[in-house]
């Protein structure tokens, strides 16, 4: 009735509610439900002593959030000591405290332990803080020596690498030394082999003149020994050709070629093909009218691509060969589409642009220069060449030309 009277007065603007046990089992139980900011304590119990009673306070409360203030009858200090050590964080005795005292001693002992808590809690943060930086400082030195691995990769990687370029570089070195010797060496065996081959056209057509042949296969023979000699005489040309191509692409000028103007030249050019064939030749520049490009360079393109299809035209009917020029993806393209014999491509797609292949020794003479020329002076400007076909209906050859620059000349 004491306790009640003095605290339950207003002091200042705290007020506290208060709620009484009779025993120490009761105690606990109304502690549990309750969980109060502060448990004044007494000592001396029915069914207990408060120690005891505070040890079991202690075990049911949070870790350091127990508030209690222990009251004891006859000053004991070793009393005191010992619930102070059992987890109470005050004690009075009784008949020698006052309204006053009591009131700051509860107030006190709710204070520090909000206080003990916030510390708590505090701490609390601190370590875990203080886990998450050695987790972030474990993890960087991962990281860091990760970088360091893959530095050390990318080191060896870029070694190796520069390794490879100078390899490259020689090998490129070496492989441009080879083709300039092989272009020369064709040059000058084409060059050199002309004469003796003309040489020998001119004895056999004495020979045909002047010896009479009794034998009925002679004229036979006569004939296959000059197809042979206008076989090699062609092959010597060509070759001749190609080298000579290749050495006057490195350096000629671009210019802006008119399609209509240089097509109608290489028709007049092909016009014994083009009637022979009974042609019907379609032109569609509106797209791309002009183009920048070597004027010789795209002439020799056009000419050998007209030729072949005028040459390999189906048996059947008129050759039509469709010319047309577009732009796509901001580059020029140069379609050429004809109704002749057309290829089987999976058999032959591998080799169409290699040196002297044929695929239709039966429909005309020829060397099979021509594509291997086309191609190479396509790729000479970065450019490349697409082939669809399908035999006895036609070919679409679709060159796609490159970026030529505004002015300058020719890559070589």
């Amino acid at each position: 009735m004491l306790y009640r009277r003095y605290l339950g007065k207003h002091v200042g603007h705290e007020s506290l509610e208060i709620y009484e046990a009779s025993s120490g089992e009761e105690a606990l139980a109304l502690f549990t439900t309750l969980q109060p900011d502060c448990v004044l304590l007494d000592y001396n119990l029915l069914d207990t002593d408060g120690l005891e009673v505070l040890a079991q306070l202690k075990q049911a409360a949070p870790p350091d959030s127990l508030c209690v203030v222990m009251i004891t009858g006859g000053g004991n200090e070793s009393l005191a000591v010992r619930a102070l050590n059992g987890g109470a964080l005050d004690y009075l005795v009784k008949q020698h405290f006052d309204q006053e005292l009591l009131y700051k001693t509860v107030l006190h002992a709710i204070e520090k332990n909000e206080w003990r808590q916030y510390v708590a809690r505090y701490h609390e943060e601190i370590r875990v803080v203080n886990r998450q930086l050695r987790e972030s400082v474990e993890e960087l030195t991962e990281a860091r020596q990760v970088i360091r691995n893959n530095n050390e990769l990318l080191t060896a990687a870029n070694e190796a690498i520069r390794a490879r370029n100078e390899q490259l570089a020689t090998t490129n070195q070496q492989l441009a030394r080879t083709n300039v010797d092989l272009d020369n060496f064709v040059y000058a065996a084409s060059h050199d082999l002309r004469q003796p081959v003309d040489n020998l056209r001119g004895l056999f057509e004495e020979l045909r003149l002047t010896v009479v042949l009794t034998d009925p296969e002679a004229e036979q023979l006569w004939q296959l020994v000059e197809k042979s000699l206008g076989d090699l005489s062609t092959t010597i040309t060509d070759l001749a050709t190609i080298v000579h191509v290749a050495r006057k692409s490195g350096g000629q000028a671009i210019e802006t070629v008119v399609l209509a103007d240089l097509t109608a030249d290489v028709l007049q050019a092909l016009r014994p093909q083009v009637q022979s064939a009974e042609a019907d030749i379609q032109l569609d520049f509106a797209a791309l009218p002009e183009l920048r490009y070597v004027r010789s360079n795209l002439r020799t393109i056009l000419i050998n691509l007209l030729a072949n299809a005028l040459k390999y035209r189906h048996p059947e009917r008129p050759a039509r060969v469709q010319l047309r020029t577009r732009r796509q993806g901001g580059q020029p393209v140069l379609e050429i589409r004809d109704n002749g014999l057309g290829m089987n491509l999976e058999r032959h797609g591998q080799e169409l642009f290699q040196l002297f292949r044929r695929f239709h020794p039966q429909a005309a003479q020829g060397t099979g220069v021509g594509l291997f020329l086309v191609n190479r002076l396509v790729q000479a400007n970065g450019g490349r060449i697409e082939v669809e076909s399908q035999e006895g209906i036609g070919t679409l050859f679709r060159l796609h030309l490159g970026d030529v620059p505004q002015g300058g000349q020719a890559a070589s």
